[in-house]
């Protein structure tokens, strides 16, 4: 191992330019720990609030929570690893934007075989750990449920369909313009609709012929989720994962009683993956549904780590398709 390694930091909250780049030594692995030479680390919404301050950390602080590469070094106790494995890890804690890093070895996963490149695999962990609890831990999907996802051109959005058409359901997409419709009709999505076109309520009401959807996945916020609301069938789940446009206004248990008895619940993976027997549950589903080909995972855009900032304000300008990573 060399005796330094390069990382982002995060020192003052701001716009993508207060990213810096820091090389640092490289620390010997404590006791449970594998340290991972990194080659891809995935790129989610959530660091970019974590770096503007949206989301409150303490600073100094790291970005990013998933990544792939190659096991360098193993601390002590630590089986079921060996120097050399391709694993990928979703750890709770900010700091994947790295050459190199130690984390627990509880949070790693050994990568099925040699066909899953790193790429794929840090593009699909996180949001697929996020698609796996949204399509099988808030309700059970039937045959023939009918869903609304919005973004669903997005890293989550596009895994999340996909598994929801396997488990039966009828899903509904929204995407944010009409040149990512492709994207999703390309997984067999019949229904898509682009919010700078349509008012996405009224068609949700003629495609269901007024009854509305069992599920609708609102990771939109402000924007669009009084109207999400509206979506929703009697006794229908409105689940509130993401708020990119700005976090919604209180909602008020009268007008969810109002619409339908409706179930609202913001939830996140933090929670369903605090348990490693549950990361490695979920992590094992994912990847045996890519494996059959189930799930396909689309990489749309790599930056180099060197280059965050820039991934940064494509992601917040909405510029980007499916899984954003950065590569070492």
């Amino acid at each position: 191992m060399s005796a330094t390694a390069k990382r982002i930091v995060v020192e003052q909250a701001g716009p993508p330019e207060a990213m810096r780049l820091v090389e640092e030594p490289v620390p010997s692995p404590a006791a449970g720990e594998v340290f991972i030479r990194q080659q891809a680390i995935g790129v989610d919404f959530i660091d970019t609030q974590l770096r503007s301050g949206l989301l409150p950390a303490a600073l100094p602080t790291g970005l990013g929570f998933s990544a792939a590469g190659t096991v360098a070094a193993l601390g002590e106790g630590v089986t079921g690893l060996a120097v050399g494995d391709r694993v990928a890890y979703h750890y709770p804690v900010a700091g994947a934007y790295a050459e190199a890093r130690a984390v627990p070895a509880e949070r790693v996963i050994r990568l099925p075989d040699q066909d899953m490149s790193a790429e794929a695999a840090a593009g699909a962990l996180f949001r697929g750990l996020t698609a796996w609890y949204l399509a099988t831990r808030m309700r059970p999907i039937a045959k023939g449920d009918t869903v609304l996802v919005h973004a669903a051109a997005g890293g989550v959005g596009l895994i999340l369909i996909q598994w929801l058409a396997h488990l039966g359901a009828e899903v509904i997409a929204t995407v944010g313009s009409a040149d990512k419709r492709a994207a999703v009709k390309a997984h067999g999505i019949t229904h898509c609709i682009a919010l700078d076109e349509e008012d996405f309520v009224t068609r949700v009401q003629e495609i269901t012929a007024g009854k509305g959807v069992s599920i609708v996945y609102e990771c939109i916020g402000k924007e669009t989720f009084e109207r999400s609301l509206g979506c929703a069938a009697r006794f229908g789940l409105v689940v509130s994962f993401g708020w990119p446009s700005g976090d919604i206004d209180p909602v008020k248990l009268a007008d969810i009683r109002n619409r339908g008895s409706l179930f609202v619940t913001r939830p996140t993976i933090a929670h369903y993956v605090a348990d490693p027997a549950d990361l490695r549950e979920g992590a094992g589903a994912l990847f045996d549904l890519i494996a059959k080909g189930t799930i396909k995972v689309t990489v749309g855009q790599s930056y180099p780590l060197a280059e965050a900032a820039r991934a940064h304000a494509d992601l917040a300008g909405r510029r980007t398709s499916g899984s954003t990573i950065l590569t070492v």
